[in-house]
């Protein structure tokens, strides 16, 4: 079984999420199956067939939800220091061509967020960052072309 890694914050994320599933949306979706059973004939009843779709794909997610939390490698952010980018590690970076300044912190691939500025591990951008330390120049292979970014700051918080 291979651990999952991912902060404290991530983790309790998740955790809400499952609760949410279980409590609001598992119900939810109880009355939807029961109203639409009261409607007679299961089977021509798109209601029906839809509501079991949903519950299903709420069975899975919840399923691959708890499989992920049994099998997390939570790292507590705070007590890492260092000036050496690694997971957890909020890295403010200069891209060379645009000069344009970019923030990521590095989570695990649950809790990845690019707009929030949070970016996967398993990113071609974190792989190139990871060992890396501050005023170091990386390059990324992204889709649009390589880039190549100088690593202004590395910070745990």
């Amino acid at each position: 079984m291979e651990k999952v890694p991912m902060t404290a914050e991530g983790y309790a994320a998740l955790e809400a999420e499952i609760k949410t599933l279980k409590t609001v949306e598992r119900p939810r979706i109880i009355k939807l199956i029961a109203e639409a059973r009261s409607h007679g004939d299961l089977s021509e009843n798109a209601e029906y067939h839809a509501a079991k779709e949903l519950q299903g794909i709420t069975e899975a997610r919840m399923a691959d939800l708890e499989d992920k939390l049994s099998r997390a490698d939570i790292i507590d952010v705070s007590k890492l220091k260092g000036d050496q980018v690694m997971f957890g590690a909020t890295v403010s970076l200069i891209d060379e061509d645009t000069e344009e300044k970019v923030k990521y912190r590095i989570v695990g691939e649950l809790e990845a967020n690019v707009k929030e500025g949070k970016i996967s591990i398993a990113s071609p951008i974190a792989r190139a960052l990871l060992g890396k330390r501050k005023n170091d120049v990386v390059e990324v292979s992204t889709p649009g072309g390589g880039k190549s970014y100088e690593i202004v700051k590395v910070e745990f918080k």
